[in-house]
């Protein structure tokens, strides 16, 4: 039976502790700003005119909605989070203060947003004004910090004074500098900074598809597609956590979250993961991975594929539909190194009785699915990017209404606002944040210098600016939020990879793929923080081991960047065709080795002789998965190779013993399919 999840999970303590239990007025107020905000966006883009007579300016809007979502910040996310446990739910006075503050500020800004265009008030604001964008700036620093941590805080906070210094900076990063009022009145009332390229997204594009995922989420969605794929692999060895890949690829291609498709998906898999064998930390890596990729799955991909598509200037759907190899191919990977696992360790399935039927779990939750095909429908053959979202949670909201498990109640709509709130205060805080770095990377013309910079110093040569590129990507993912982290390396790393000749489109999800590893890497591997809060894990040793599962996506951007034909850029059917089975067979051979296991063939041993042929498989199948024949061809003999090696193995003592007997393929069963005693 499908039922919606709790919207605080005690659980995953580690990520419920960033949000207070609000009670009494904070919630009310709280749900009402939430409406409000809600009530703007859909004025704005279904034009209903609730505003007789009135016409908002973009810039009067984009202040609105910033103050009613940045002003929850401060009652949603406690200044530091306890160690342990549940935040007060008492609001502490300052952050009433800071509550009022943001929405003062930003109603300021709003009433004024004509004076702010005709007298441009980016270079000549009053003095007053100008004390109004300084409080500001100090309230979207402490917002960044509080939803997207200290280290994204340190970072804004720098970029943002910038400009102040930037006529005096060494010669690679010298830019035009600017006066601290005037840097403030730049970042705070133009239309490069605070209201720039993120927020203007977010106003137009993200809102809907949050609103999207949590009614799924709070519907039960998580559970139908963790229900849906335990009765379709849970049976076989490994089965929960196959379970896991699928319904986080399902679930996450809607939500976009890998924080909330952990809470959704892992509450079932995570546990069923530990019973049939795999040890806590394993089971939080699994589920980390998993829910991280639904993160660059289309159709939402974490709403970064909507910035995407406006630096790239080209329609959404030609994102959506870029990322779909290259996103099939992470999971497909995923599944084989997770069937080595499970071989190697002897792990089964699910019991058979303990699955849920294909057919019963499609008929309590066929809606889902429906409302999943309306809005691809809305998406692909419509364009309708802004809105389809929107139509889409109506039609589920609706035809959920139907079942008396998933019909709405008072307290069903409650947590969807509450949930709708909380992902949309921290998405603004932290997009509305990152425009500081848009602006002064702006003002100064550091995006050009740094761009060309990185072109000279790799002097033409393109694999190492490859290889540069994804150093900054990975040292910045690990410290920014994924979205943070794009908006940076699109401006200042992109250029310098187009500059150089690769493909724009291939480029941008090559920087995305590598900005989206800061949910499963240390330091910050929020989604490997709320798994193992789920899995009663060690934090460390889980992410530890969550890099260990990553393998193939660190690898796999190298491969679409260098054949743009992975990401469906001038498609020929017959090298596509070349292409796509050589990377699949060439990722699988690389999973495989990881786990040091073959199908058919046994374990390798931990020994010298054993580490060899697991390092030789990787070398002949990242050959293989390369874009070039030649390569292929080498990969292939190498494989091929190894395979015959690890064959003799199993029948010879001098090279190392191979364990021929697989782990049972489906429970209850052995590798032949006869009963296990």
């Amino acid at each position: 039976m499908i039922s919606p999840e709790p919207l605080d999970q005690p659980a995953a303590g580690a990520v419920v502790a960033r949000h207070r239990p609000l009670r009494g007025w904070p919630a009310a107020v709280f749900i009402a700003l939430t409406v409000l905000g809600l009530l703007l966006v859909m004025n704005q883009l279904f034009n209903l005119r609730f505003f007789a007579g009135v016409t908002l300016l973009e810039n009067q809007y984009l202040y609105l909605l910033l103050g009613a979502f940045l002003s929850l910040v401060f009652l949603a996310f406690p200044s530091r989070s306890p160690e342990g446990g549940q935040p007060s739910a008492k609001v502490p006075w300052y952050d009433v203060v800071l509550f009022l503050a943001a929405l003062a500020t930003t109603t300021f800004f709003a009433w004024h947003a004509e004076r702010i265009v005709t007298q441009a008030w980016e270079f000549t604001a009053p003095t007053y004004a100008l004390a109004v964008g300084i409080v500001l700036w100090l309230l979207l620093l402490e917002g960044a910090r509080r939803t997207g941590g200290s280290a994204l805080m340190v970072i804004v906070f720098l970029f943002s004074l910038y400009p102040v210094v930037a006529g005096r900076m060494p010669g690679p990063i010298r830019g035009f500098d600017l006066s601290f009022a005037d840097t403030m009145r730049y970042h705070t009332m133009g239309v490069e900074a605070v209201l720039g390229i993120p927020m203007r997204v977010f106003g137009t594009l993200f809102v809907g598809f949050i609103v999207f995922g949590a009614a799924l989420q709070v519907t039960g969605g998580g559970r139908f597609f963790a229900n849906l794929a335990l009765a379709a692999v849970g049976r076989f060895r490994g089965g929960p956590a196959k379970v896991a890949i699928i319904a986080s690829a399902l679930f996450g291609s809607m939500s976009g979250s890998a924080v909330s498709n952990v809470l959704s998906t892992g509450q079932i898999t995570i546990p069923t993961m530990i019973r049939t064998g795999f040890h806590r930390e394993g089971a939080a890596a699994v589920e980390a991975n998993a829910s991280s990729g639904g993160t660059v799955m289309p159709p939402v991909m974490a709403a970064t594929a909507f910035l995407m598509a406006t630096i790239l200037g080209v329609p959404y759907v030609h994102v959506a539909a870029a990322a779909v190899v290259p996103i099939a191919l992470y999971f497909v990977s995923l599944f084989f190194q997770l069937d080595a696992y499970a071989a190697k360790n002897a792990l089964r399935g699910v019991p058979r009785e303990e699955t849920p039927g294909v057919v019963q779990t499609l008929k309590e939750g066929w809606f889902y699915l429906f409302a999943f095909l309306l809005l691809v429908y809305l998406l692909v053959f419509l364009r309708r990017e802004a809105t389809a979202p929107f139509y889409a949670t109506g039609v589920l909201v609706l035809v959920a209404m139907i079942r008396k498990d998933t019909r709405w109640t008072r307290a069903r709509a409650a947590a969807f606002v509450v949930s709708t709130g909380r992902l949309l205060s921290e998405l603004v805080a932290i997009l509305a944040a990152v425009g500081f770095l848009v602006g002064a990377l702006a003002v100064t013309g550091l995006a050009g210098t740094i761009s060309s910079d990185l072109v000279r110093l790799a002097g033409g040569n393109v694999t190492l600016l490859v290889i540069v590129g994804a150093v900054a990507c990975f040292i910045l993912g690990t410290g920014m939020t994924i979205t943070a982290a794009y908006v940076f390396l699109a401006i200042t790393m992109a250029p310098a990879l187009v500059a150089e000749g690769l493909n724009p489109m291939a480029v941008h999800l090559f920087v995305l793929y590598w900005a989206s590893l800061s949910n499963v890497t240390p330091p910050v591997g929020l989604a490997v923080v709320a798994a193992a809060g789920v899995a009663g894990a060690r934090l460390m040793p889980a992410m530890l081991e969550s890099v260990r599962f990553a393998a193939v996506k660190y690898a796999l951007p190298f491969f679409f960047i260098s054949s743009p034909m992975l990401v469906l850029q001038g498609v020929e059917p017959v090298t596509f065709t070349r292409l796509l089975v050589a990377a699949t067979i060439g990722l699988g051979f690389v999973a495989y080795a990881l786990q040091g296991y073959l199908p058919g063939l046994g374990s390798m041993n931990s020994n010298a002789a054993g580490w060899t042929l697991r390092l030789l498989l990787i070398a002949g199948g990242a050959l293989l998965a390369a874009p070039e024949a030649r390569t292929s061809v080498l990969g292939l003999a190498v494989a091929a190779a190894c395979c015959l090696l690890l064959a003799l193995a199993g029948r010879s003592r001098w090279l190392p013993a191979m364990a021929p007997r697989m782990a049972p393929e489906v429970a209850g069963s052995d590798a032949a399919g006869e009963p296990v005693s």
